[in-house]
């Protein structure tokens, strides 16, 4: 897994990148992890080299100002990351489209969140041509590694989401094999 450092992931040239994934979240953290699992088996869905035509697959921890350097120039961000809700549905996997008008508080299990980081990144001029969240909700942030068995069934639909935006933003992936 990576170190969730913004160079962490596959890598390619500001030219090249129309789509970042960015999977948010702490592996030593149960549930919370779900962005970064969500990031390594998308990863495993590409060709073997890692590579696939404008797409850079990258983890992070959640800090505002590195997700803003992460997604900016990009075509299409996609974000992953796990989230509270009331009542809570563990694995339940929830779109967001957010604005410039996002609200600011966060349903993230970090303590700056993704309100903060689109409110930056609108205020400097930073925003991705488009930003679609993907928040998974946990049922397990306590420290210890692996996903609750909810949240690790969300993955494979997930990433087949994940999939559909990156290929209706016209980056390349190659078809999925079935197995």
């Amino acid at each position: 897994m990576d170190s969730g450092g913004p160079d962490s992931g596959r890598q390619a040239t500001a030219e090249t990148v129309r789509v970042i994934v960015i999977g948010v979240g702490n592996t030593f953290r149960g549930d919370d992890g779900a962005g970064p699992a969500a990031v390594a088996r998308l990863r495993a869905r590409m060709p073997p080299d890692g590579t696939a035509a404008g797409v850079r697959t990258v983890c992070c921890d959640g800090d505002p100002v590195r997700l803003v350097d992460l997604w900016t120039d990009a075509a299409l961000a996609v974000v992953v990351d796990a989230a509270r809700a009331e009542p809570a549905c563990p694995g339940r996997i929830h779109r967001l489209e957010p604005g410039a008008t996002w609200p600011v508080r966060t349903t993230s299990s970090h303590g700056l969140g993704l309100g903060y980081a689109v409110a930056l990144a609108h205020a400097l001029g930073r925003l991705p041509g488009r930003l679609v969240v993907y928040a998974v909700e946990a049922a397990d942030g306590s420290p210890g590694e692996g996903l609750t068995p909810a949240v690790a069934a969300a993955l494979d639909p997930l990433v087949r989401r994940i999939r559909a935006e990156i290929s209706h933003a016209g980056a390349a992936l190659p078809v999925e094999q079935r197995h």
